[in-house]
């Protein structure tokens, strides 16, 4: 029996899949065309918790954080020097007028000389570092990775943040270069791969014209040949092999070629109920039992009937090679929010860890007889549609794939008017 998604993933709380970000289990591993690096979802930061920090800043010390550093540095100093003033006066109370007062004066001054003094070194040590620092970041928000700051020579703590900056900038100039390097090769490489489009569509028309001319001989042949002859046999495997090579080819013009979905309101349960009822001969003769659960009070949706039963007939019989033994397979149709849910539950073998970010990708396949293009045009059938599709998947207990469209698509953004 195939797990369900919650037993896939945490126990006893069920995902939203309107909100991807739910934690996935270590058992489990957890992929999703939603994100845009389409990584493997391991603990996702909710968002509650990334602003915990900032709600609860506190704004009482706003005001001390706003007066200038050398009054904050000095007012100690002064407050020190004060104490001792007040104490010299208290201790001198004894003393006759004319010393008393000359020695305060010259304790008044050594204080304000000392304060002074303290003000001259903390403006050379440590206030024209900090100018020098704000000029060298500003330097860097105009994109200027040249900068580097004089003091980095120093031996004291004002030298290491200097030396800690100059050696920044050298990491983020070796990064751009790096990525101005990758972004040379991906150019490249997306060129190179564009050539290689239009050539793999153009053998893929070339291809259909005798492959048609042939599939018609066979056929030909195959009505000629007595009843008990055994080429009969061979004939059928011919046309398996015509019907396999022009399944290849209808894939690669597709991919190559995406058309646009013919987007209209219909009822979901139908589309998956056609794609249940064609794969359902494949699955008898594999001794698969496929269950349909279909949601009754599901609204109409938004999609392209032909294209979303493209998508969901691809996903079942993967499904079924999936499976090496009997076993089952789980069609379960859902509302969450406002986006409708088909989840194709399967107790087959499971997909490595190592392979989960690699399934969507063109001409990727595990399967020595695949293409690596179902699952690709499946993506982009249903990003098409605005949706996405999360996959779930445990190794040697089964794998969950879930298409989420929403039941309304939002209209593109125009340009403004001309």
């Amino acid at each position: 029996m195939p797990e369900t998604l919650e037993q896939m993933t945490t126990p006893g709380a069920r995902p939203e899949f309107d909100e991807p970000d739910a934690p996935a289990p270590s058992r489990t591993r957890v992929f999703s065309t939603g994100y845009p690096k389409g990584g493997i979802i391991n603990a996702p930061v909710s968002a509650e918790m990334a602003g915990v920090g900032a709600s609860q800043a506190p704004d009482t010390e706003l005001s001390w954080f706003g007066i200038n550093w050398e009054i904050k540095a000095l007012l100690p100093i002064a407050c020190v020097l004060l104490g001792g003033m007040l104490l010299f006066l208290l201790a001198t109370l004894s003393w006759r007028d004319p010393e008393r007062h000359l020695v305060l004066l010259v304790a008044g001054a050594g204080a304000v000389a000392i304060c002074g003094a303290l003000l001259v070194v903390l403006t050379y040590t440590v206030q024209r570092p900090m100018v020098e620092l704000q000029q060298k970041i500003a330097q860097l928000g105009r994109g200027d990775l040249s900068a580097s700051v004089s003091f980095a020579h120093r031996n004291d703590e004002i030298g290491d943040l200097g030396r800690n900056f100059n050696q920044m900038v050298v990491q983020l100039r070796e990064s751009r270069e790096e990525i101005e390097r990758l972004h040379r090769t991906q150019m490249s490489r997306a060129e190179h791969f564009a050539t290689l489009g239009e050539m793999a569509t153009g053998l893929a028309h070339e291809i259909r014209n005798p492959l048609a001319g042939i599939a018609g001989v066979i056929e030909i042949i195959g009505r000629d040949l007595p009843t008990t002859s055994p080429a009969r046999e061979v004939v059928k495997d011919v046309r398996q092999e015509i019907a396999r090579i022009n399944h290849i080819v209808t894939d690669l013009l597709q991919t190559a070629r995406p058309h646009p979905p013919k987007v209209g309101k219909s009822d979901l349960n139908v589309t998956i109920e056609h794609a249940v009822m064609l794969a359902r001969q494949q699955a008898l003769a594999r001794g698969v039992e496929i269950s349909l659960h279909k949601e009754p009070s599901l609204p109409e949706v938004e999609h392209d009937s032909d294209q979303i039963h493209q998508v969901m007939l691809n996903l079942l019989l993967n499904a079924l090679q999936a499976i090496d033994r009997k076993g089952k397979v789980d069609v379960k149709l859902s509302q969450k929010n406002l986006s409708a849910v088909v989840e194709v539950t399967d107790n087959g073998r499971g997909i490595p860890p190592e392979n989960l970010p690699n399934i969507f990708r063109p001409f990727y396949t595990t399967k020595g007889d695949g293409t690596g293009l179902g699952l690709s045009l499946a993506r982009r059938i249903v990003e098409d549609h605005q949706g996405r599709i999360d996959v779930a998947s445990t190794v040697g207990k089964g794998t969950m794939f879930a298409v989420v469209l929403p039941l309304q698509r939002t209209a593109p953004p125009t340009g403004p008017a001309s």
